[in-house]
């Protein structure tokens, strides 16, 4: 029965970034009673990662059919690792659906969130001063390309872009084609781009795992029977949750059982799919199968053994007019080079200017270490949390899973501001300390730590991963520890109470 005698406030929110956390944190706000919200977006589309990478071969490296919001499956995935023009599609649609689209504001940036007695000021590129109780940063984690620094990188003639700044203008037919970096991006690039090019080169510094999947096709007989019974939609959903989180994720959390298994796999396959010895051991990794994010792909290396692919190992010296020098002294003349380098995966919110409590801004509290609560919050910053934050990406996990889990966590901190239990609330030092604590002593078991550079490590060589199973994180997050947060409570006159809205129990 309705509770009447119930009451509670409705906060005001500020939501910076409309990719798939942000199309997530509208819905799921607004069906716990939470309607203020602003939701901000620096460009002319939603959609993050899947708006900006448009790259030959884009993929998800998630199963399809676990990669979509739990309360939105989709039995239309044309594969088993949903092409990117989908995914972006499925956002899309979603945002249509449940009415997000039509609340963003889009192509306005967020330049400035200065916080004061309990309300954060908000402006942005448009100028616009907005005031909020809460900010929630859902900027996401791969957003910021990394360019290489390269001796005489800026003196190419031919054209240079980025995979995730991809130029559809160029025409790859009958020219020579260099990618630097051999990751998941470029594994997905490379079989796309070597069917065009007269002569495609390779530039490695490190070789990668190769997990034998191919991206198999759903036909459309699969599909109606997807439509047709939830049931069984849902039970594909969970077979591959489990599959992921029972398999390849502790494989790399330091479980024995899967760490074999996967190992023998990449091993054998390698050995077997590779013909030309030298090649071979070129392309064979030296750290443990895991260390680096595995390559699930079928297709990368019958594309690196293609006549007009030519894997480079030797370091590279310079970029120069007309292409790469490398250290063995040969040159490498090139139409298009093509940087496949990743990004930096620390920058989350940066660059716009955060200032938390006392003036504190986000560059000085992350000057010696990025850290934080839980991935979520961070001292000095009341009422401001960060989604997907540093050790929230779990070991090849959905990141749509993790996002629905810190959703109903920061809705359970919201939901005691909202019954007036505090004006404000930030996380205490001591529990950032103990978090670290106990990320460092799980990472100690993780393949991470086992010898390779990788987007995994921060500048200290840290893991910025969650060492454990998805299911103990899931734990751990479901409900907030009350006792590692200080609270505060602000006079009547310096904090104004909008009116209390009846709820229902």
């Amino acid at each position: 029965m309705p509770n009447h005698n119930n009451t509670q406030r409705n906060p005001s929110v500020v939501i910076i970034g409309a990719g798939m956390t942000g199309v997530l944190l509208t819905i799921k706000l607004r069906e716990a009673g939470i309607t203020d919200l602003t939701i901000l977006e620096k460009t002319d589309r939603l959609g993050g990662t899947w708006r900006e990478n448009t790259y030959p071969g884009v993929a998800c490296d998630i199963p399809a059919h676990m990669y979509t919001y739990s309360f939105e499956p989709n039995p239309d995935w044309s594969h088993r690792f949903a092409h990117g023009d989908e995914i972006q599609q499925y956002f899309e649609r979603v945002g249509r659906k449940y009415g997000v689209t039509d609340s963003i504001s889009f192509n306005e940036a967020v330049t400035s969130s200065v916080y004061k007695d309990g309300k954060w000021t908000v402006k942005t590129s448009k100028g616009r001063t907005i005031v909020a109780d809460f900010v929630i940063n859902s900027t996401g984690i791969l957003h910021h390309p990394a360019k290489p620094e390269i001796k005489g990188i800026d003196s190419f003639k031919g054209k240079m872009f980025h995979t995730a700044e991809w130029d559809h203008n160029v025409d790859m037919h009958g020219k020579k084609v260099g990618i630097i970096g051999t990751g998941s991006t470029a594994a997905q690039v490379i079989p796309e781009v070597a069917k065009e090019a007269a002569k495609m080169s390779v530039f490695q510094r490190t070789p990668q795992w190769v997990l034998p999947i191919g991206n198999k096709a759903i036909t459309e007989k699969e599909k109606a029977k997807l439509r047709k019974s939830p049931v069984k939609l849902q039970l594909l959903r969970e077979f591959y949750n489990w599959a992921i989180s029972q398999l390849l994720t502790k494989a790399v959390t330091g479980h024995k059982v899967q760490n074999w298994l996967f190992s023998t796999i990449c091993k054998r396959y390698m050995k077997k799919a590779v013909k030309d010895p030298v090649l071979r051991e070129k392309l064979t990794p030296n750290y443990k199968v895991g260390c680096k994010r595995i390559v699930v792909s079928n297709t990368i290396i019958p594309a690196m053994q293609r006549d007009n692919v030519n894997l480079v190992t030797d370091g590279i010296v310079e970029i120069n007019e007309t292409g790469i020098k490398t250290a063995d002294g040969q040159q490498h003349d090139l139409d298009v080079l093509i940087l496949s380098t990743g990004f930096n995966p620390v920058a989350y919110m940066r660059p716009m200017e955060l200032l938390g409590k006392d003036g504190l801004h986000i560059n000085e509290a992350w000057e010696n270490k990025i850290q934080t609560y839980r991935s979520v919050c961070m001292p000095g910053f009341p009422n401001n949390f960060l989604m997907l934050g540093p050790n929230s990406p779990i070991g090849n996990y959905s990141v749509i899973e993790m996002s629905e889990v810190q959703t109903r966590y920061i809705i359970k901190l919201i939901n005691r501001w909202r019954s007036n239990e505090f004006d404000a609330v930030e996380v205490k030092h001591s529990a950032v300390k103990r978090f670290a604590d106990y990320m460092r002593a799980g990472m100690s078991k993780t393949v991470w730590v086992g010898g390779c550079q990788s987007w995994y490590l921060d500048g200290d060589g840290d893991p910025i991963l969650w060492p454990y199973t998805f299911q103990q994180w899931e734990k751990e997050m479901a409900e907030p520890d009350m006792q590692d947060f200080d609270t505060v409570n602000f006079p009547q006159e310096l904090v104004p109470r909008k009116p209390l809205k009846k709820v229902s129990a």
